[in-house]
């Protein structure tokens, strides 16, 4: 029954009402993990967080009068928006799309809950039967890796080798001239990063295509090279 639904879901149109995922109730409740930064509502202000009203559809970084981070405000220039997808990845592990961004959250892992709290937050939107869901167990999170991905050590030689490529952008140096700096960045955001770009999840068109042409291997050897440099 449960492949069935996917099926359904996967074969209706994307502007149609798609059988309800999550359930807005229960995730009012799930919210409740986020209220001490973020309100929404009615009487909705920016605290710690901006607002969430209005928040599928809408750039990062482009709510009036609040301050953003300086990745924050360059994942908006990339052409981050925040849609059911890119969401669901950031809820999951802000540091996905964002590298270092200030929202202190250490992330819901449960796609449920993560399905839930945009099904609430859905509400507050301007026409919410434009939004379709997405079926959570499709892609239990973002990106979408392999534990084994993840525990893959790589060879920091076989990095240096290859970040060439990178150094022509980034300084090896830790500086951040007009671009970010990667020296030093733990292995594992490095990846994680990656692995969003290959994904298309980050938006960042050269990046895309950068992350694209690597394998898990060669991403594990840049990681363990660039987190090693002081």
């Amino acid at each position: 029954m449960r492949s069935l639904a996917i099926l359904v879901a996967l074969l209706l149109p994307a502007s149609s009402a798609v059988a309800e995922v999550g359930d807005a109730e229960r995730g009012a409740k799930v919210f409740r993990k986020c209220v001490s930064c973020h309100q929404v509502g009615g009487t909705a202000k920016n605290r710690v967080g901006p607002h969430l009203n209005g928040v599928f559809g809408r750039a990062a970084g482009a709510v009036a009068g609040f301050r953003y981070s300086d990745h924050m405000k360059r994942a908006s220039a990339d052409g981050l928006v925040w849609t059911f997808e890119t969401l669901d990845a950031f809820l999951e592990n802000p540091k996905s799309l964002v590298s270092a961004t200030r929202m202190s959250f250490r992330g819901l892992k449960k796609a449920q809950d993560r399905a839930d709290i945009l099904a609430y937050l859905r509400q507050y939107s301007d026409k919410p039967s434009d939004i379709p869901e997405s079926e959570p167990t499709l892609r239990d999170g973002g990106p979408n890796l392999d534990p084994a991905v993840l525990s893959l050590q790589g060879d920091p030689a076989y990095g240096e080798y290859l970040s060439s490529e990178c150094t022509t952008c980034h300084q090896a140096d830790g500086s951040n001239q007009g671009i970010p700096s990667i020296t030093s960045w733990p292995a594992e955001n490095f990846v994680v990063a990656m692995h969003a770009y290959k994904q298309q999840l980050r938006p960042h068109p050269v990046m895309q295509m950068l992350a694209g042409r690597l394998s898990d291997e060669e991403i594990a050897a840049l990681a363990a090279y660039f987190s090693g440099l002081d």
